[in-house]
């Protein structure tokens, strides 16, 4: 990373400056590698005669002028991407003009070409530290200042930032500094207030564009001109207007800024990213093809974790990334509960939640790279490889048990308090606890030190003695690993279950505090044994639970089906998932409860994270010698469901996208390739271009089709999308040749993210491990040097994607060991490598179950 900034430093540079404004003058139509920035700064000194410097990375730095002296251009660091400043007066004038260069990372400016129509469009992308490398800036969000930004771009492009525009001028044909005419206008954006440099944002291109307004709000919506009949304008303008009506109720602090645009740009590395007044969203959320509900659902969880932002975040800022956690997981905590309480989907999105994205925060939280929920960040690296599940899905985790602790009331009344006392400026977690301990009366330290600052995820499992089918004792065991010790204090509910008339009824319901290792549950002595017990009833707590003998049998012998609400069946598959994982259910009877119960679940989301979670659990937990049956045993029940769900249905569809990647045998494969040649297509399922390539996909794994079909489907759908399909299908050729030709591509370095990601999927097919055997060593032999020559986000696309997780054997955990030991890498690549190993050491151990439990 260029500069790799210090906390330490960012301090010092806080301390010593001030910054008043920025004007920001481009020129996007000077070429196809680079355009022209000239950043004027004014900024005031606390300590006159003192030194600093100013990021601005990959730049050609023309002429750089100081209070009105011009400074030696040589000076420039663009190694480090730093300017250095020196003696500075009180008051400061800065002005630098340079050329600064496109990206093709997703990161700073970057340039894309749609290859429908060859149109260019960029968006930028400055979280966390990457604004320095479209115009110079102090690039840390303490400094916050004023920006006005004028654009010169070519006459039929839309230019889109972070405040309206007050002026948009025809200039007619315009001469570039290199030379070429072409017609150009001059975009002159109204200040915006004080933001800090990583939510300034630009969109710019020939994007098609949708326009409304809400309670005196304007509101946009943009996406490229290709996709512009596949814009749901009006699904997202009605989660965005039940949006602003909610957290206005809520927050009771106005939204902050002039105008609301959302704007899907293609080729974006995340799901979205919080700009002001500036949202941009990953391409993939305008839905050219059919989708589940599942995925409309996500789509509006972020579009609602997106506006929370522009209160907490872009309002209120962090002063540091120590708290990039709460800045995301209050987004995440906030968006969910504005999805129950304000669109179509209610409370549903809490069993969504404990579905998903705990279980992403229980993943990330058992690796070897855990680490508290305020983590300390010591500098830029530290804080890339932090946006992971115990920032975002952790942390609202235990945002939602803090606000059961404290009262929701209590909760709201207190970020209202937050907000109003720090208004456009930087705060700290504690700055958050205090406006909270004020409006519930409650002492927060010693939570803040249970949950914000320790790791791992603890254990809770019920402990019974039965005489005569009742309960003589009930006590719930918390379990913590050695290394991890803490055992915290948890409010749950105890939920009995049992068939009555063949539902899986809740009979009765006990809550209490958990602490310590034992808790007695003085409650349920006396009560009649359930068909089930579930701890952690209605998701009060963050903890993994375990299903006693008789649950888990009762579980699998087909009653998981026999739920009638969403919230206990999601958190019982959850459990089941858990402990498939951890080695305490083998995969094969993980697999069993899958089939038992797939057909039963009317939550489209869950059903698909049940059914993504038992294909890896075969692919990469079954016993080797299980693991063709296991995967014709989930094919063979995905066919039966495939042709029994209500035609047009979503599970109809769910059910294909997942018999697709298990469909190995020639009749799984003759049915597939039935389909997409319409031969034999299921009754109301329509055969669009994604579920084309999805369907193309697994033929090309099956050794079906080759090089040329993948190229007749891609002169069929000729777009972004279908060229990253492409990728994926033809790194996907299940030959020796084929995985060296994607090798190759990959370790060039010069694929585009999305390309680069799409091939390194193909890549890595599960279906083929063996093909992949040459390219462990190849894959440790080369990562250093990627992390050291590449952006971040390119290096760590090929160090989590390449690493070899489909070689399920002893000598690939010795090579990652290898590696650390002799290379020394840095941390944040470090911590790649070891969960890479980590996820390796777990396949094994639960390979060893699957195989002992035959």
């Amino acid at each position: 990373m260029a500069g790799n900034l210090t906390r330490d430093e960012a301090r010092e540079r806080a301390r010593l400056l001030k910054v008043e404004s920025y004007e920001v003058a481009l020129d996007l139509t000077e070429g196809d590698e680079r355009f022209e920035s000239v950043t004027t700064v004014r900024f005031t000194s606390t300590n006159p005669g003192a030194s600093t410097f100013i990021d601005l990375h990959g730049a050609n730095v023309r002429k750089v002028t100081l209070n009105g002296t011009d400074l030696d251009v040589s000076d420039y660091d663009a190694e480090k991407g730093r300017f250095p400043l020196p003696s500075l007066a009180e008051s400061n004038e800065l002005l630098i003009d340079a050329d600064c260069s496109y990206m093709r990372t997703g990161e700073g400016l970057h340039r894309f070409v749609d290859p429908v129509d060859q149109k260019v469009y960029l968006h930028s992308q400055f979280e966390t530290a990457d604004a320095h490398r479209m115009y110079a800036c102090f690039d840390q969000p303490d400094l916050k200042a004023v920006f006005q930004l004028t654009v010169l771009a070519p006459a039929d492009w839309e230019v889109v930032s972070n405040a309206s525009a007050a002026k948009v001028e025809d200039l007619g044909g315009q001469t570039g500094r290199h030379g070429g005419v072409q017609p150009a206008k001059r975009w002159e954006f109204e200040a915006t207030p004080v933001i800090s440099t990583y939510i300034t944002a630009l969109v710019a291109g020939p994007y098609f564009k949708v326009t409304s307004e809400h309670d005196g709000i304007p509101l946009g919506l943009y996406c490229r001109a290709s996709l512009g009949e596949h814009l749901d304008a009006d699904n997202l303008f009605e989660v965005t207007r039940q949006g602003f009506d909610f957290f206005h109720r809520v927050f009771g602090v106005r939204y902050p800024f002039t105008k609301y645009d959302q704007l899907f740009v293609p080729e974006f590395n995340a799901g979205a990213m919080e700009n002001a007044g500036c949202v941009t969203f990953l391409e993939d959320y305008v839905f050219r093809s059919r989708v589940t509900d599942a995925v409309v659902e996500r789509r509006a969880e972020t579009i609602l974790h997106e506006m929370a932002h522009m209160w907490f975040g872009d309002l209120v800022t962090m002063r540091w990334w120590d708290d990039l956690w709460l800045n995301e997981s209050f987004a995440t905590y906030v968006s969910v509960l504005a999805q129950a309480e304000a669109t179509r989907w209610g409370n549903g999105a809490w069993t969504t939640f404990a579905n998903v994205e705990k279980s992403w925060a229980y993943r990330q939280d058992q690796l070897p790279s855990t680490h508290p929920i305020a983590a300390d960040i010591p500098d830029m690296q530290a804080v890339e490889v932090n946006f992971d599940g115990i920032t975002y899905a952790k942390g609202a985790s235990v945002l939602k048990q803090l606000v059961a602790y404290v009262g929701l009331d209590n909760f709201l009344a207190g970020v209202r308090d937050y907000f109003a006392e720090h208004a456009w400026g930087n705060t700290e977690l504690k700055d958050l606890l205090a406006a909270l301990e004020r409006t519930s009366g409650r002492d927060l330290s010693s939570w803040s030190k249970e949950w914000l600052e320790t790791s791992w995820v603890n254990t809770l499992r019920p402990s019974f003695e039965v005489s005569d089918g009742r309960f003589t004792s009930f006590e719930v065991l918390q379990e913590a690993p050695a290394d991890y010790p803490t055992l915290r204090s948890h409010r749950i509910a105890i939920g009995l279950y049992s068939l009555v008339d063949g539902v899986l009824t809740r009979t009765k319901r006990v809550e209490l505090d958990v602490v310590g290792a034992r808790t007695s549950v003085a409650e349920l002595v006396g009560a009649e044994q359930p068909d089930l017990v579930l701890l952690n009833d209605d998701d009060l707590t963050y903890a993994k639970i375990r299903l006693d003998e008789r649950s888990l049998n009762t579980l699998v012998a087909g009653g998981i089906a026999a739920f009638t609400e969403s919230l206990p069946r999601a958190l019982c598959w959850s459990a089941a998932w858990d402990m498939t994982r951890d080695g305490e259910m083998s995969t094969r009877d993980y697999v069993k409860l899958v089939i038992s119960g797939a057909g039963t679940v009317s939550d489209i989301t869950v059903l698909q994270a049940v059914l993504r979670q038992a294909r890896q659990a075969v692919q990469q937990y079954a016993a080797p010698a299980w693991r063709a049956e296991g995967l014709a045993v989930l094919a063979a029940e995905l066919r039966s469901l495939l042709g029994s769900a209500a035609p047009g249905s979503d599970h109809q569809l769910a059910f294909l996208q997942a018999f697709a990647p298990v469909a190995v045998s020639d009749a799984d494969l003759d049915l597939v390739q039935a389909i997409l040649d319409g031969t034999d297509v299921p009754e109301g399922l329509t055969v669009d271009a994604d579920l084309r390539w999805t369907l193309v996909s697994a033929l090309v794994s099956g050794g079906r089709l080759a090089e040329a079909d993948i190229e007749a489907e891609l002169e069929r759908d000729p777009t972004a999308t279908g060229e990253r399909s492409a990728a994926l299908c033809r790194a996907a050729i299940p030959t020796a040749g084929g995985k060296a030709a994607a090798w190759d591509r990959i370790v060039g370095g010069d694929l585009a993210n999305h390309i680069a990601r799409a091939t390194i999927t193909g890549f890595q097919d599960p279906h083929h491990a063996e093909l992949l055997e040459p390219y462990r060593e190849k894959y440790f032999a080369e990562v250093g040097r990627v992390y050291q020559e590449w952006t971040f986000e390119k290096a760590s696309t090929f160090a989590v994607g390449c690493f070899p997780t489909l070689l399920i054997e002893p000598a690939t955990v010795k090579a990652a060991q290898d590696f650390l030991a002799s290379e020394q890498p840095p941390q944040a690549l470090r911590r790649l490598i070891l969960e890479g190993a980590d996820g390796v050491s777990r396949a094994l151990r639960n390979q060893e179950t699957d195989a002992a439990s035959a």
